[in-house]
């Protein structure tokens, strides 16, 4: 088996009243578990079962669509959920990222809207990102499951902007869900660890 469904790393009610219980069940439980499962089926049907999942992601991409949007989803999801933690967002962030974020993105705030703004302005579903490219921080945007190993950028946060991620909460209001997100969810302890393993 190549991919499994990880457990929740807090209570589902942990990250209310930004994200619901009844969210986090139905995205993790789910729609998590669903690209879990067929993913399992389509890598074994194609013969990539023993390679990582960066590998799939990498090795299928413009090869195997079906197989690359659940492979795909499986890895933007298993950080997702350590993406955020309760009590998380705001602006104290470790010293390392802050001046990063300063130095490439302009500083906190113009990383909140932007961030935001790329989340709003993402077409349909996908995904918002804070990636590192050619050692340097950037702020992107992708469709449906798709992710920045693709691109030769390595994610360290991604936000996920399809409905079923908001929409009990917050109804069409994607703006506020993503305020939400930055303000009051980001784990930026997971973000650090993945920053300096992006930048070794």
């Amino acid at each position: 088996m190549a991919f499994k469904l990880p457990e929740l790393p807090y209570a589902y009610d942990a990250l209310a009243p930004y994200m619901s219980a009844e969210t986090l069940e139905f995205h993790h439980d789910k729609h998590h578990n669903a690209y879990v499962t067929k993913g399992n089926e389509l890598a074994e049907a194609a013969g990539m079962a023993d390679l990582s999942l960066e590998e799939i992601v990498k090795k299928s991409y413009g090869s195997n669509a079906p197989l690359f949007n659940n492979a795909g989803q499986h890895y933007n999801h298993v950080h997702f959920w350590n993406w955020m933690k309760k009590d998380g967002g705001g602006n104290k962030l470790p010293g390392k990222l802050q001046a990063s974020i300063d130095s490439d993105l302009g500083g906190f705030d113009k990383f909140r809207s932007d961030f935001v703004a790329a989340g709003v302005g993402q077409f349909g579903s996908g995904w918002a990102w804070v990636v590192v490219k050619d050692g340097k921080l950037e702020i992107t945007k992708t469709p449906n499951g798709e992710n920045p190993l693709v691109h030769g950028a390595m994610p360290i946060l991604g936000v996920d902007v399809w409905e079923h991620s908001y929409y009990i909460d917050y109804r069409n209001a994607r703006p506020k869900y993503l305020e939400a997100f930055v303000d009051n969810m980001i784990n930026w302890e997971y973000v650090e660890k993945m920053y300096e393993e992006a930048t070794k």
